[in-house]
């Protein structure tokens, strides 16, 4: 059996548990109060966005991330491999992956590099709970040349940032849990080659890293499935980006205990909300198939109804405002229709845990 609890600053929380991405330290729409209120443990931060965008003086001054947030939660910090292959992909960011790091050019004859101890150094100055080190993401159209290279330099990059590490956390009692990436692709032999080599670095959790679905959309649990059997039993493990709720609740019994992903606030910003098929969150049964839908919060057919979105929550949105209300926010603009419609979906989320733990 895995791992029930994780650790924090604060104390302890029981797993599985689901994290909002607060990349750029926030959760667009909400403050932190709204999310303490639907009891979300915990939030994720992006360590890549937030070294290009935040003075390390800052965290200096208040200490840690969660001070300058005002947030008591638990906080992981997320590497940024993800977003950093999208952006020097798609050109927004001018640079290259090398062993030697990410090498980016912001200016005319600047170059900086942001490598994996680069890394360590500035989450430590963030100050998580949970710090995942940086990865060589394998994209999902690579050859198996291209997939094993990744994982090698995954591996390489584990092995800096390990060092790195226990260097500057040598002789500290109370130290955040170090997460290595599982990179391959859709390459179940690189996959299970990853894992194996990462639990010989030594970490204390792994993360299911790349991307995990196929053409249609659908995930590929056969790389989980690699991961968690090749995986030490009190190892936490990760599935970075995981969000829609029935592939958290296969995850689950897979193995899996910890997740991240924009979906619930995304969705909900957008007037998409989960809502269970039950009459109350008594009777909410997540191993059920189709245990959940999706309401359509901003069509217009809404205006005219009184009940509440879901009769199985109790979120700020359902003990107080109507269908008809949330459609007319919608209708209008207003962004206190993101605001509780994302509350709405964090609360399911939680619930979704809560439900998963026992």
């Amino acid at each position: 059996m895995r791992t029930n609890f994780f650790r924090y600053k604060y104390g302890k929380i029981k797993l599985p548990m689901f994290f909002p991405d607060a990349t750029r330290a926030v959760v667009k729409a909400l403050d932190f109060a709204d999310i303490e209120g639907t009891k979300t443990p915990g939030v994720l931060v992006n360590t890549f966005h937030l070294w290009r965008g935040l003075d390390k003086k800052v965290l200096a001054k208040f200490g840690s991330i969660g001070k300058f947030m005002s947030w008591k939660g638990a906080l992981v910090s997320d590497s940024g491999g993800f977003q950093v292959m999208s952006l020097i992909k798609s050109g927004k960011l001018k640079g290259k992956i090398t062993d030697e790091g990410i090498v980016f050019y912001p200016g005319k004859n600047k170059k900086v590099v942001f490598g994996p101890q680069e890394s360590i150094r500035f989450q430590l100055l963030l100050n998580t709970d949970l710090m995942v080190v940086l990865d060589d993401f394998t994209d999902p159209k690579s050859s198996y040349a291209e997939a094993k290279k990744s994982v090698e330099r995954t591996l390489l990059w584990a092995r800096r940032s390990k060092k790195e590490f226990e260097k500057l956390t040598k002789g500290k009692k109370e130290k955040p849990y170090l997460l290595g990436v599982v990179q391959g692709g859709e390459y179940l032999d690189l996959r299970e080659y990853c894992t194996k080599e990462l639990v010989k670095i030594g970490f204390d959790g792994l993360g299911w890293g790349g991307w995990p679905f196929d053409e249609t959309g659908k995930i590929n649990f056969a790389s989980a499935e690699v991961i968690a059997k090749n995986t030490p039993k009190n190892y936490l493990l990760h599935g970075l980006g995981i969000g829609k709720p029935e592939d958290i609740v296969q995850c689950v019994l897979l193995g899996f205990n910890i997740f991240d992903c924009v979906i619930p606030t995304r969705d909900g910003r957008h007037g998409r909300l989960f809502t269970y098929n039950s009459d109350s969150i008594d009777k909410i049964d997540v191993r059920k198939k189709d245990f959940y839908s999706i309401y359509n919060a901003d069509r217009e057919a809404n205006l005219l109804n009184n009940s509440p979105v879901s009769s199985a929550c109790d979120c700020l949105l359902c003990k107080k405002y109507s269908k008809g209300y949330l459609a007319h926010l919608f209708k209008i603009k207003d962004v206190t229709a993101m605001r509780l419609a994302s509350i709405h979906n964090l609360r399911f989320y939680s619930l979704l845990m809560e439900k998963l733990r026992t």
